[in-house]
């Protein structure tokens, strides 16, 4: 067992530290409970630390508790963990009867050092580092179990992980729960059956979402939007197949470089045909489709593109890791003078987006692989493009050392929810790959040929990831103009339905979206299930607004804004939705 974690400085260091020998004193709690369990891994990982197990039955929930009152026994015992090293015969004689372990000390190279760390009665295959002792091992808790496959082959068994977490202090460990339990509570899942936006049938398949129409709606109004803005920016729309010849994919480098996640091709008159797992080839035989001159460039083509690719079941999640999906994909032909122009244009669109959508961002810059394609002076001019488009948005970034595409560095954008958390952003790559396969060129001023410079960006990306991640980030309530639901009218008796429904219908004239919830249930539970729905305003009409013309308006936050006329409401929830506001009201600006 390994410390793996990612250390930056001493002190994340010394909490991978502590992380690791946590897990090792679940670990001996667990073999107690268990004689005979068979150990697999335990790192360290960010926020906390995970063990795999291979135990005689399923783990319960009462099983934890158990296993974290042992933890403390063992941490106030203060037992040393104690380093030796030894040689492979002695590790496979001392874990003969651990397989896993066994498995792990026979791939190890024939000069590795192999060393173990005792506390306690407990005995375990690492390389450290640990704490000095088990007193030292923090404010812990264990988290939940999940299923793992053994070195992650879903070929190989099945384990169980049991996921803890371990802080310096008990109030870091108590805000971290804290944080949590609010990442629970805004599960996308968990809101999607809530507010019926979408689901997943096993009948349908595993990985492909189905969009209820509130949910649709909400699409239908991002993708609108971002449309309309494609547009103004200058790009054209196109649109690809779903499937294609296997022949596009051979010559794009998609078989030789992403096949394990594209499907099983389908014969079709004898020839392999293929769902298309992206959009490139798509638009650069559209590009190819006729003689391009400079004059020409830039060429931005946009889709809302759906494609599909292969994820094992087990990485499935929600809408958030999917099999199919459409992402608005678009790409940039250029000629080399102008893309910086067209990186800072994408870096404009992505960082208003940011705006909008109410988001922080973090910039990296991911620069050359080991495993890349390409001249040194074609990656060193690229990668300063990035660079310089970064430095002259006035974008702070870091380096992504080696993380660019085989094809050609990329500037990756991760946008930070309400509570902190990254989610993947917009992407722009410069690609050396596509242009040369496919000898997309353009006849330059001195009348020659001149290879293209191609740039492959996302902005939101995949449509379910993005919605999924506003469902959180929003904890379902949207702001007004992607609430599906903008308004709901609640008459107070059944005697004020029709002027409820006058109200709805004035609404409905100035393009806001409105229900009218005429059922017998009680006021009080009307606007109570509005609430739960995160309808935005709650229009209560009675007697006295049916005489006056007016409405009785609520908030969702259960704030109480009193009657008003019907039209001062319209144009109030006219400029919240038309100007995209996050907020409510004018006076929360």
């Amino acid at each position: 067992m390994d410390l793996q974690v990612d250390v930056e400085n001493q002190e994340e260091l010394e909490l991978a530290r502590m992380r690791h020998s946590a897990a090792h004193v679940m670990a001996q709690a667990v073999v107690e409970m268990f004689p005979g369990a068979k150990l697999a891994i335990g790192p360290a990982i960010e926020n906390g630390f995970y063990y795999d197990f291979d135990l005689p039955r399923s783990l319960t929930p009462d099983d934890l508790g158990k296993i974290e009152e042992r933890m403390r026994e063992i941490k106030q015992g203060a037992y040393p963990f104690e380093r030796r090293e030894v040689s492979r015969e002695e590790a496979l004689k001392l874990f003969a009867d651990q397989p896993y372990k066994v498995e792990i000390i026979q791939d190890l190279p024939e000069d590795a050092v192999i060393s173990t760390y005792t506390q306690d009665s407990f005995t375990d295959l690492c390389r450290g580092p640990h704490v000095e002792n088990t007193s030292q091992i923090g404010h812990f808790k264990l988290l939940n179990v999940a299923g793992a496959y053994w070195r992650g082959d879903e070929k190989r068994p099945m384990l169980q992980r049991i996921y803890g977490t371990s802080w310096r202090t008990e109030e870091e460990l108590q805000d971290y729960l804290h944080r949590l339990e609010e990442a629970q509570r805004r599960d996308h899942r968990r809101l999607g059956r809530e507010l019926d936006l979408f689901s997943v049938n096993e009948d349908i398949g595993a990985g492909l979402i189905l969009w209820h129409p509130k949910g649709a709606m909400i699409r239908h109004l991002i993708e609108r939007f971002e449309t309309e803005e494609h547009l103004a920016r200058g790009y054209q729309l196109v649109y690809t197949p779903h499937i294609a010849s296997g022949d596009i994919y051979r010559k794009s480098g998609h078989l030789e470089t992403y096949q394990e996640n594209m499907y099983s091709p389908m014969d079709i008159e004898g020839a392999p045909y293929y769902l298309k797992p992206m959009n490139c080839p798509g638009h650069i035989m559209i590009y190819n489709s006729q003689v391009r001159s400079y004059r020409d460039l830039p060429i931005r083509l946009a889709e809302l593109g759906t494609v599909y690719r292969y994820e094992r079941s087990g990485t499935l999640h929600g809408m958030l890791r999917v099999r199919g999906f459409t992402q608005d994909d678009a790409h940039i032909f250029c000629r080399p003078d102008q893309l910086e122009d067209e990186i800072k244009g994408v870096l404009d669109l992505a960082l208003y987006f940011a705006r909008v959508f109410g988001y922080e961002y973090e910039a990296f810059l991911s620069t050359r692989p080991e495993k890349s394609i390409g001249s040194d002076e074609n990656w060193e001019r690229a990668t300063e493009t990035l660079a310089n488009a970064l430095r002259k948005m006035g974008i702070p970034y870091e380096i992504d050392p080696g993380a660019g595409a085989f094809y050609g560095p990329k500037i990756d954008i991760k946008f930070l929810d309400s509570l902190g958390r990254e989610w993947t952003g917009p992407t722009i790559q410069v690609d050396f790959n596509l242009p040369e396969r496919f000898d997309a060129t353009y006849v330059g001023e001195d009348g020659e040929r001149h290879r293209v410079v191609m740039v492959h960006r996302t902005v939101l990306g995949s449509m379910e990831r993005f919605v999924g991640g506003l469902i959180e980030h929003y904890a379902g309530a949207f702001p007004v103009w992607l609430a599906p639901v903008q308004a709901e009218v609640i008459p107070i008796a059944d005697r004020h339905v029709p002027y409820a429904h006058e109200v709805a219908a004035r609404l409905k004239e100035a393009d806001l979206r409105v229900e009218v919830n005429d059922s017998n249930d009680r006021m009080q539970a009307k606007i109570r299930r509005a609430q739960l729905q995160r309808i935005p305003y709650m229009l209560v009409v009675g007697d006295k607004e049916a005489e006056a013309g007016t409405v009785a308006v609520r908030l969702r936050t259960n704030e109480n804004l009193g009657a008003m006329p019907l039209d001062e409401f319209i144009a109030l929830a006219k400029e919240i939705n038309d100007t995209k506001s996050l907020s409510l009201t004018r006076d929360a600006e």
